[in-house]
């Protein structure tokens, strides 16, 4: 079996904009790898949780736990905050259903599952929730919509992505940009700078990387339901990684006593993805370099002979349905309607 794959690295954004055009084909070389023996990623539906203890795993140079690779969350996309597998937009308060066999609301506390706004909050996100299909405001737009960053949170809900790490800081590549966790005790970027990923500091403790969240935009949202925080928003996230570096587990508290009527938190459920088949969402891993050596010795672990994964580079386009549901209502025959 050949496959064509495009590894993101090998085209340049300005040039893949230019020739978006064109087909994959066009860019890509025949690899003889039978990834039809490689196992299908199934979501789950439960929050896997892994445990704050001692690492035990190997580390890096500077002492890091080394965690690095290609990962994905294993419930759902971002549809919906606290019904992951259901839908998305339409109004209401993104209830879970009553299906058990459903994955249960990323809202671990409180114990209801929703987001504890505050009144007028609560009306905000269900205005933004009922015109997700229909923005006729600019701020119903959902921000992936417009290429922004999916925020915080919001981005391990979004396709897979992959974490680098370095002296002194952890990298995040998401499909919907970037994001650094600086190490170094640098202190806080100044107030009036906001970010759509907010300004990250952390530290390892053990199997975890403790990190602090301040200077956050509040463009971004929670999900298709419209939940959203403002600019006064702290984060205090949790990334708990089993010693095995097969799973972690996201927290993340929210505490905006301007939006919310106590802190709250969610959980999201992440594992790796290198040894599944590619799927098109939680792994868009294509084979970036091929040693055709790799199967007859990949048993033998010799270094030399590998299969190299990267995820293909995305091109996002303004109003694309396939990102945000679409910022402009259409007529059948797929024209802007008046």
């Amino acid at each position: 079996m050949k496959i064509n794959l495009k590894p993101r690295y090998l085209v340049s954004t300005f040039f893949s904009t230019c020739l978006a055009g064109l087909s994959l084909a066009t860019w890509a070389q025949d690899v003889p790898v039978d990834r039809a023996t490689f196992p299908k990623f199934e979501r789950e539906n439960y929050i896997y949780e892994v445990k704050s203890e001692k690492w035990k795993g190997p580390k890096l140079s500077d002492g890091q736990p080394d965690v690095q690779g290609q990962w994905s969350n294993t419930i759902s996309n971002h549809n919906n905050l606290v019904n992951p597998q259901g839908g998305g937009g339409g109004g209401g308060g993104g209830n879970r259903s009553a299906d058990q066999k459903r994955a249960p609301s990323r809202v671990i506390d409180p114990e209801d599952g929703q987001v504890p706004f505050q009144p007028w909050a609560r009306e905000l996100q269900k205005d933004y929730a009922a015109h997700l299909l229909n923005p006729i405001k600019p701020e119903y737009i959902e921000p992936l919509a417009r290429c922004a960053p999916a925020g915080p949170s919001k981005s391990f809900m979004w396709h897979g992505y992959e974490i680098r790490q370095f002296p002194g800081y952890v990298l995040f590549l998401f499909d919907s940009g970037s994001r650094i966790i600086h190490l170094d005790k640098k202190p806080h970027l100044p107030e009036n700078i906001k970010l759509w990923n907010g300004d990250s500091r952390g530290h390892w403790e053990g199997n975890t990387l403790v990190v602090d969240v301040t200077n956050n935009n509040s463009k971004s949202r929670f999900g298709r339901n419209g939940e959203f925080a403002s600019e006064n928003a702290h984060i205090a996230e949790k990334f708990i990684f089993d010693n095995n570096r097969e799973r972690f587990t996201y927290q993340a508290t929210y505490t905006d006593p301007t939006v919310y009527t106590r802190p709250w938190t969610l959980a999201i459920p992440n594992r790796r993805v290198e040894k599944f088949a590619e799927d098109g969402w939680n792994n868009q891993l294509g084979v970036a370099k091929y040693d055709p050596q790799y199967e007859q010795d990949k048993n033998n672990k010799r270094a030399s002979n590998e299969l190299l994964l990267e995820p293909y580079e995305q091109i996002c386009t303004e109003n694309n349905g396939g990102f945000g549901g679409g910022a402009v209502k259409r007529t059948a025959n797929n024209t802007p309607a008046p």
